[in-house]
């Protein structure tokens, strides 16, 4: 039997705003402090992060408390829905839930999300590492967690939390997803 494959996957804390350099709001700061208490009492040997500031500075307090280098990664940044940004985002996100396919003009399909999303986690898992962390964000996310259990859709997406942190696991019976902790 082959062995399980595990790693952990985490949604950014609260920022300041939607921009690739927005940081982390107070609540964030403080929500990086606890998540880096929570995330201490399992055997992470191996972080990385989405290149946007949010994500990295989640994970900051942790790295730096583990002895661990944050690893920045672009293919975790979030689906960019369209090219300017559309008024009515939440509309096109539960759209793209619906249709996978769906690509607004400039933006990126979920399909692509999906496909990049994937190739970084087979990545990190093929990596030797014993427990990786990825930190993203929530649309990212949620494509994933859509991809194993097709009920993870638009509700859901709303429902999380930041941060939010799902173990995913591979073994006999393919993948599955735990939320192990959220704000």
């Amino acid at each position: 039997m082959a062995p399980v494959r595990r790693l952990l996957l985490v949604r950014h804390c609260a920022a300041s705003g939607q921009q690739p350099d927005a940081p982390l709001s107070e609540d964030g700061q403080r929500q990086a402090r606890a998540l880096a208490r929570f995330l201490s009492r399992h055997p992470i040997d191996y972080v990385v992060a989405s290149s946007y500031t949010r994500a990295r500075q989640t994970i900051e307090p942790f790295a730096a408390r583990a002895g661990l280098a944050v690893h920045l990664d672009d293919r975790l940044v979030e689906q960019t829905l369209a090219a300017p940004p559309v008024p009515n985002w939440r509309e096109a996100v539960r759209d793209g839930f619906a249709d996978p396919d769906l690509r607004l003009p400039g933006g990126e399909s979920g399909r692509d999300v999906l496909q990049r999303g994937w190739a970084v986690l087979e990545d990190l898992l093929e990596g030797g590492h014993g427990l990786p962390v990825a930190v993203t964000h929530g649309k990212f996310l949620s494509v994933i967690l859509n991809s194993i259990d097709a009920d993870f859709g638009y509700a859901q997406w709303q429902s999380l939390s930041n941060p939010d942190v799902f173990a995913l696991s591979e073994g006999g019976a393919g993948w599955t997803y735990e939320r192990i902790w959220s704000a």
